[in-house]
């Protein structure tokens, strides 16, 4: 589509005729050349005299006026406007932490195909459900055991977060929990200064046994900067030892962040867990669009330019077809007899 960024330069386009209007040519006579006999010359030849070579007004308006169009046009910054290019923004950080201790690794879970597969795997394959329906938020993954890392930065590029969750293995970083760092590691994570809700799901089969940092006291750091986290406990709860199932110390977390607290004794309640959390974490996109515009002035420039060369070739030519007509015209010569003046054949 085509559009002008200053519509309002073509008031401008009945300017040349007003300014002739108030300012007309100014008419002047020059005499080339004097002769005492220049009447009688034009009396013998029958011309009122030598007329200058010009077009006719309705070929030199029309020229002109396209020329003046052009340069007008042109000013006005014509522009094409492309396709609007839209572009989602998310509107959450959603920050996943995973226990890779080494209790993760127990086939008590089973797969979709009924098959009995470990802790881990059934995490992995029901995160994978769950982030394919997070279009439009930013996802993190900061897994832990003796200590907290970041497996995978907030980004929007979901495949690369199901990439680098499905090279999480039990026990990479280290046989025991320490849920509390890695409470405190996605804390850090968040931009303090973004409009963006900010959300951190717990996965943990354990109780903290490694860390610097209370989970509690690092879930009060969260409610503190707006982070709400969820806790879901993944194991049962009958296991005593450093593996058993702290699920009031679970509780207590969610409680302090203003979220919630879960239970997945089985891959049925773990993908029920998500389908809930859907509903809670309302997953709201919002999109950008912008038109790209291309500056199209040069071509009315060109446009104009082509017209005056022309015109003035034209007018050359012209001028050059007169000269010639009048240099076939006779001689003038006196009758020797009558003294009169006469045109020689």
């Amino acid at each position: 589509m085509l559009t002008f960024a200053h519509l309002w330069c073509f008031a401008f386009l009945p300017l040349p005729w007003l300014l002739r209007l108030a300012l007309p040519a100014q008419q002047r006579h020059e005499v080339s050349v004097r002769v005492p006999f220049g009447s009688r010359l034009r009396k013998v030849l029958g011309q009122p005299g030598i007329s200058p070579i010009k077009r006719t007004d309705w070929e030199g308006a029309i020229l002109n006026s396209l020329i003046w169009l052009c340069v007008l046009t042109a000013v006005a910054r014509p522009q094409w406007v492309e396709p609007p290019v839209v572009k989602e923004v998310p509107t959450r950080d959603l920050l996943l932490l995973v226990d890779l201790s080494g209790s993760m690794d127990q086939e008590d879970f089973q797969n979709s195909a009924g098959k009995k597969v470990a802790r881990l795997d059934a995490v992995k394959e029901v995160l994978s459900e769950f982030l394919e329906k997070r279009k439009g938020d930013r996802v993190g993954l900061v897994v832990f055991g003796d200590a907290a890392y970041l497996q995978t930065p907030f980004t929007t590029d979901l495949k690369l977060a199901l990439d680098l969750l499905a090279e999480c293995e039990v026990g990479m970083a280290g046989p025991r929990t320490a849920f509390g760092d890695a409470i405190g590691l996605g804390v850090g994570l968040f931009d303090e200064d973004s409009d963006r809700s900010k959300t951190i799901i717990a996965l943990t089969d354990g109780n903290d046994t490694k860390s610097h940092l209370p989970p509690v006291e690092a879930a009060r750091v969260a409610a503190q900067r707006d982070i709400t986290i969820y806790t879901v406990a993944i194991g049962d709860p009958t296991t005593v030892g450093e593996d058993k199932l702290d699920e009031q110390g679970l509780k207590d977390v969610a409680s302090e962040a203003g979220g919630k607290y879960f239970f997945a004794a089985d891959r049925e309640h773990l993908a029920g867990i998500y389908d809930e959390l859907n509903k809670i974490e309302t997953n709201q996109i919002q999109t950008v669009s912008h038109r790209p515009r291309t500056d199209v002035y040069y071509l009315p420039l060109l446009a104009g330019l082509c017209l005056s060369i022309l015109n003035k070739a034209w007018l050359a030519r012209r001028g050059r077809r007169n000269h010639s007509s009048h240099q076939r015209h006779h001689h003038i010569r006196v009758n020797p007899v009558t003294g009169e003046m006469e045109v020689a054949a």
